[in-house]
């Protein structure tokens, strides 16, 4: 797929949600019905009118244009919330997450304060919310960065505050934890290998007892966090295959945390018996039978 229609599809989910009213193709309202809606003042608008042309614009792959025209509209109204989020999500749009060229940095950067502008104004603003928790979630993988996860993870938990029946963000928080959980296992295993010389733990071998310790005393409460996410994340919608996908995972590093050869067994059993479950519902989203 071109990057232009790639970028498009992102902006365009972004837009749908923020104004529905492109859906049907109609001009983006300042979120009122037309009988509520006060008359502009000319400076209103013209952001109004840069705000439609800057979609526009972006549906034509014309990215620099529409990057302008969302900043002449809230230049000229600061109070137009919509200029602020599609310029976030511009900004967004163009990140390649790992990229490490000052340009794309910049844009991360300015698409999480720009979210962050639309929050101090619309703090149960979905859009806004939604959009920083993943720019931020990007942002944390290359180079890893813990903080930045745990930035994201905030964001995806007040998504659940604000409509607790959303599967995905319990998702999201299950996967945060369980990429923080898992790079920790492979440092402590790294560090002991390189201790002992030779081959030392394979990834499936039970850490040493001391490191154990240390590891369920870290990362416990985090591994936890992300099985209870999952679980709520699969009650809410019981073919989440990727939910299930990383509840497996997650159930593999909680056995790196519990203290006896049964419960490492119990734990790993879980975990193979989910795979054989997702592969059940894959076949069946594909139309082919279970096996």
């Amino acid at each position: 797929m071109p990057v232009s229609l790639i970028r498009w599809s992102v902006f365009a989910s972004y837009l749908l949600i923020a104004c529905p009213q492109l859906s049907s193709a109609l001009p983006c309202s300042r979120g009122q019905s037309p009988q509520q809606e006060p008359a502009l003042s000319k400076d209103q608008q013209e952001a109004t009118d840069a705000l439609n042309q800057g979609v526009e614009a972006f549906k034509n792959a014309q990215f620099d244009e529409a990057e302008r025209l969302f900043q002449r509209a809230k230049q000229l109204d600061p109070s137009l919330q919509n200029a602020s989020l599609y310029l976030a999500t511009i900004y967004a749009s163009q990140y390649i997450p790992g990229a490490p060229s000052e340009d794309n940095q910049q844009r991360a950067k300015l698409a999480v304060s720009e979210y962050k502008e639309v929050l101090r104004g619309d703090p149960q603003n979905l859009s806004a919310i939604d959009g920083i928790a993943s720019i931020l979630y990007q942002m944390a993988g290359q180079p890893f960065a813990p903080e930045l996860f745990a930035e994201s993870k905030t964001y995806y938990q007040k998504h659940i505050e604000l409509k607790p029946q959303d599967p995905q963000p319990y998702y999201s928080v299950g996967v945060i934890d369980w990429a923080l959980a898992y790079r920790e296992s492979t440092k402590l295993r790294d560090e002991f290998n390189k201790s002992v010389g030779g081959e030392g733990l394979k990834p499936g071998d039970p850490l040493p007892e001391a490191i154990r310790r240390t590891y369920a005393e870290d990362f416990g409460p985090t591994i936890d966090e992300g099985i209870a996410s999952l679980k709520r994340a699969i009650e809410l919608k019981p073919d989440y295959d990727d939910a299930l996908t990383y509840l497996n995972l997650l159930y593999r590093r909680k056995a790196d945390v519990v203290s006896t050869a049964d419960e490492r067994e119990e734990l790993t059993k879980m975990a193979d018996d989910l795979l054989d479950h997702v592969k059940d519902i894959k076949m069946k989203k594909a139309g082919l039978p279970e096996q």
